[in-house]
């Protein structure tokens, strides 16, 4: 298509908006396709009612019970999004479990410890992505009580985004995923006295569980470019404009075929006089959004607390609430740690979710 416009426009999408006015942008494929940028008098969202199934969402994960084991979110054929809690435990009760459905990517949320591979010993703390790949034998062995935000991936595998113009070493360098340590591991292995011995295996939904005589982590060497591996949020660094605000899709953490997966991190705000510095309105018309919200301040957002996460359905228009963006002059910077999952294909609420639901949610921009 070709690139046309009618009225009042913006020279520089996001920046320069017309006094009393209001920028929405319309974009397709997640913000890496098409794109329109409409001038309205009014917030797109601006409602006083809405009757229907299409209305975001809000559930507040601190609400629910902090049980031992793993209990899906959202969920649909390409992804599911668990909330999970692992508990300290002794050596000879830890188990290995593997995924025949998909690679794994959890966020610590809270605790750190150790997670035992195939490839060696993976140390966590919170704020950090761990990512295992489909198959891959792996133990949660916690120090202390470990809370997870977990993505399978059931259609692809995750690889790195595509980092473009700004070059292999923007957003992470390589140097700072950590490896796993396989010397590390057999020599906590060998001061536990060899346990683990069972593996639980997940294959469409359904455990299977195998039993061994000696311990299941033998492996004394291994070589290529298949592993588990992490990546804190301190070792990140986001892309930044000091001139016009960037969407979201340059703070995207790791790719799918059909879902991606993003990290908000603090970082300082725009600094030209007309720039926008919230998050615009916009309808990411293509993909479902999920936010987590893990630590900081969510200025963009009344009355969210860390632990919560909400779900702006494809159709949804969406963006600030009405006091984030009146108040936004006087921000420098934001402080906020926030997971973002983009989904190509609808995303499916569980029924655990409907206990922890703030239902109002949808008029928190009544302002």
């Amino acid at each position: 298509m070709h690139h046309y416009k009618q009225g009042l426009t913006t020279q520089q999408a996001h920046k320069g908006i017309p006094e009393n006015c209001y920028e929405e942008e319309q974009g397709l494929k997640g913000f890496f396709g098409p794109v329109s940028h409409l001038i309205r008098k009014n917030p797109s969202t601006r409602w006083s009612q809405i009757d229907g199934p299409l209305k975001p969402q809000l559930f507040d994960l601190v609400k629910m019970p902090e049980s031992e084991g793993q209990k899906r979110l959202f969920y649909n054929s390409t992804v599911e999004v668990s909330w999970s809690w692992v508990e300290p435990k002794a050596p000879d009760k830890l188990k290995g479990f593997r995924s025949a459905d998909g690679d794994l990517l959890y966020f610590c949320h809270k605790g750190e410890g150790e997670f035992l591979t195939e490839y060696g010993l993976l140390p966590y703390r919170r704020g950090h992505y761990i990512m295992v790949p489909k198959c891959v034998v792996h133990t949660i062995a916690a120090k202390e009580k470990s809370n997870f935000l977990v993505i399978e991936n059931l259609t692809s595998h995750y690889e790195e985004p595509d980092r473009g113009l700004v070059g292999r070493h923007a957003i992470y360098d390589v140097n700072s995923i950590g490896k796993p340590d396989l010397e590390k591991m057999n020599a906590t292995l060998q001061s536990w006295g060899q346990p683990i011995r069972e593996i639980e295996v997940k294959r469409l939904g359904a455990s299977t569980r195998f039993l061994y005589d000696t311990t299941i982590y033998d492996v004394v060497g291994w070589k290529g470019d298949l592993f588990p591996y992490t990546l804190h949020v301190d070792d990140m660094m986001p892309l930044m404009s000091h001139r016009a605000h960037l969407p979201p899709s340059a703070h995207t953490t790791l790719v799918a075929r059909d879902f991606v997966v993003c990290t908000f991190l603090p970082r300082p705000l725009e600094k030209d006089a007309d720039a926008l510095k919230v998050p615009f309105y916009h309808q990411n018309i293509d993909y479902d959004e999920i936010l987590f919200y893990h630590d900081g301040d969510f200025f963009s957002r009344d009355n969210i607390h860390a632990g919560m996460v909400t779900l702006h359905p494809a159709g949804f228009p969406h963006g600030p609430h009405p006091k984030a963006f009146k108040g936004a002059a006087k921000k420098t910077e934001t402080q906020e740690y926030a997971v973002m999952l983009d989904s190509r294909l609808p995303l499916i609420c569980d029924n655990v979710l409907n206990e922890v639901e703030l239902k109002q949610y949808w008029q928190s921009w009544k302002g």
